[in-house]
């Protein structure tokens, strides 16, 4: 049997109104509502996204860069 996916709820709960993302987790309000419904391979998915979300905010923005 494999072990069960956690949450990615870090007790960081306000939703960003720029990006619909929770601060602290960076799921969506949907996210968020289906988690305990999920199957394990959706949860899994879920912390994919979370993943690919992190690595997006990270990156430095080309649109802040000035031009000369």
């Amino acid at each position: 049997m494999s072990t069960p996916v956690p949450s990615p709820c870090i007790d960081v709960c306000a939703i960003d109104p720029r990006s619909g993302l929770c601060t602290g987790c960076l799921r969506t309000l949907d996210e968020i509502a289906a988690w305990g419904a999920l199957g394990e391979r959706e949860k899994r998915d879920v912390w994919k996204r979370l993943g690919q979300r992190r690595r997006a905010l990270e990156e430095p923005s080309t649109q802040s860069k000035e031009t000369p």
